[in-house]
C-alpha cells in the first residue's frame, strides 16, 4: 500500500559511491561494490544488486518514486535467480510507471557535462510497445492569435513529445486549425502515415514552420479528425485497434457535445486527450469534460518544464484495457546496436524483449494501473543459437524480420559505423 510518510534509502544509480567535501557518503550514494565482469564487456557491475535510475527532471524522493523502489526491492532475487539459472543473460530491467528506472546488475551512471541525466525509460519503444495496444492517432494543435508566443512553442514541445511516444506500430497525422485547417505535411492530407523514425522526424521539420494568427474553430477541427479517423480505418491499413484524438490548445469555448453526439457516442471508440497550454484555467472545464465524456485525459501544461510528464498520462490510459484483462503480451524490438557490449569481434546487435508488469489486487486490477514494463536484452548472436542449422542445406540460411519488416537477423546484416574525427583548422 502507497505511504506518503516511507523514508527509504535505495541505490541510485547515479550517487551510489559520491562523497561530499568531508568524505561522507552523499543520500542515495551508499556504498556499491562494482567490479569488472567480462560477461558485461569489462564494465564494473554488481551481480548481486540492482540500482535505481531516476531522470533528472524528477526528484529522488518523491514518496510515488520512494515507494515504487520499495516494493520493487523483491526483483532483486528474480533478477539473480534468473541469471543463476541462465548465464548467457545480460541486462534485466524494470521500468516503472512512475519514471524510475531498476536495472540488474547494478551499474554507475554518469550524467553528460551539463549534470543531466536525460534517459525516460517510458520514451524507449520497449516500454511504449509492451505498456500499450497499436494506436491511430491524430493531434490537432491549437495556432489561432491567442497562442502566440511561448504558448505556441510549449505546444510545439507538446506534440514532439507525443510523437516520442509513438512506435512503429502507430499510425498518426498533425493538424494545425485557426479558421481554417491546416495538416502540417500537405502531401499527406486525409490519411495517417506510420510512426516510424523517418515520418516523424519529417513532421518535426513541419512543425517549426507553424505561426499563430486568427481566429481557433475547433469544430472544424474536430469534425476533420473524426472523418479521418473513421475513413482511414475502413481501409484497414491502420492499427486496427485504439483511435485518439490529441488536443493540444490554450482553451474551449464550447464542449462541442453534438459532435461528440454525431460521431463518438454510444460507443466511445475514440478517446480525446487535452492538453491546456498556458497557465490560465478560464476553459479548463470544458477540455476536462471533452476528456472525461470521451475516456481520455485531462492535463494542463504551463511551462516547457511540464511537457514530458504530462504527455506520459495518456500512455497509462491507453494501457488500461491490458491491464483490466490482464493481457501479458510480450512484444520484440528490431535490432540495434549496444555500444557498451562491444565485443573482439566488434559491435553487438542486440533485440528487446519485454512485457507489462499488473498488481494482482482486485482493487488496482479493475482501475487498470499499469506498474510498468519488464524487459531484458537479448543479443542477436544468442538467436541464432536456436535455429536448426541442420535443416537449411548447404546453401541455406535462416532470416527474421518484425511485423513492420524490421531485419532482425540476416548473414548481410552488419553495424555500419563511421567515426568521425573532428580537426581544429
Amino acid at each position: 500500500e502507497f505511504d506518503a510518510d516511507l523514508q527509504y534509502e535505495y541505490f541510485n544509480a547515479v550517487l551510489i559511491n559520491e562523497r561530499d567535501e568531508e568524505g561522507n557518503y552523499l543520500e542515495l550514494g551508499k556504498e556499491f561494490i562494482l567490479v569488472p565482469n567480462d560477461h558485461f564487456n569489462n564494465l564494473p557491475v554488481n551481480i548481486s544488486l540492482s540500482d535505481v535510475q531516476v531522470p533528472t527532471n524528477m526528484y529522488n524522493k518523491d514518496p510515488a518514486i520512494v515507494n515504487g523502489v520499495y516494493w520493487s526491492e523483491s526483483l532483486n532475487k528474480v533478477f539473480v535467480d534468473n541469471f543463476d539459472r541462465d548465464p548467457s543473460l545480460i541486462w534485466q530491467y524494470f521500468g516503472s510507471a512512475k519514471g524510475f528506472f531498476r536495472q540488474y546488475p547494478g551499474i554507475k551512471w554518469e550524467p553528460d557535462e551539463n549534470g543531466v541525466i536525460a534517459f525516460d525509460c517510458r520514451n524507449r519503444k520497449w516500454y511504449i510497445q509492451a505498456a500499450t495496444s497499436p494506436k491511430d492517432v491524430v493531434i490537432l494543435v491549437d495556432v489561432s492569435g491567442s497562442m502566440k508566443g511561448l504558448r505556441l512553442t510549449i505546444a510545439k514541445q507538446t506534440v514532439s513529445s507525443i510523437l516520442d511516444t509513438l512506435g512503429d506500430d502507430d499510425f498518426f497525422n498533425i493538424i494545425a486549425y485557426n479558421e481554417e485547417l491546416h495538416y502540417v505535411e500537405p502531401c499527406l492530407n486525409g490519411t495517417l502515415v506510420q510512426a516510424d523514425r523517418a515520418n516523424k522526424e519529417h513532421f518535426r521539420e513541419h512543425l517549426d514552420k507553424l505561426f499563430a494568427k486568427g481566429i481557433g474553430m475547433l469544430d472544424i477541427a474536430l469534425n476533420e479528425a473524426f472523418n479521418l479517423l473513421n475513413e482511414f480505418n475502413h481501409t484497414g491499413q491502420g492499427s486496427i485497434c485504439s483511435q485518439a484524438i490529441m488536443l493540444i490548445t490554450d482553451g474551449a469555448v464550447d464542449t462541442y457535445d453534438t459532435i461528440f453526439a454525431k460521431y463518438n457516442w454510444p460507443d466511445r471508440k475514440v478517446r480525446i486527450f487535452t492538453y491546456l497550454i498556458g497557465r490560465e484555467a478560464a476553459f479548463a472545464d470544458n477540455l476536462k469534460w471533452m476528456a472525461c465524456a470521451n475516456k481520455g485525459f485531462f492535463t494542463q501544461i504551463s511551462t516547457l518544464a511540464d511537457v514530458q510528464e504530462n504527455v506520459m498520462e495518456y500512455l497509462h490510459v491507453l494501457s488500461r484495457p491490458k491491464v483490466i484483462d490482464q493481457e501479458h503480451d510480450v512484444v520484440w524490438t528490431e535490432a540495434y546496436i549496444d555500444s557498451t557490449l562491444a565485443d573482439d569481434q566488434g559491435l553487438v546487435l542486440m533485440t528487446t524483449v519485454a512485457m507489462p508488469v499488473f498488481s494482482k489486487q482486485n482493487e488496482t486490477r479493475s482501475k487498470g494501473i499499469l506498474l510498468g514494463v519488464v524487459g531484458t536484452d537479448v543479443p542477436v548472436k544468442e538467436l541464432l543459437k536456436t535455429i536448426p542449422k541442420y535443416k537449411l542445406g548447404i546453401h541455406g540460411y535462416a532470416f527474421a524480420i518484425t511485423n513492420n519488416g524490421y531485419i532482425l537477423t540476416h548473414p548481410e546484416l552488419r553495424p555500419l559505423v563511421r567515426i568521425l574525427e573532428l580537426v581544429n583548422s
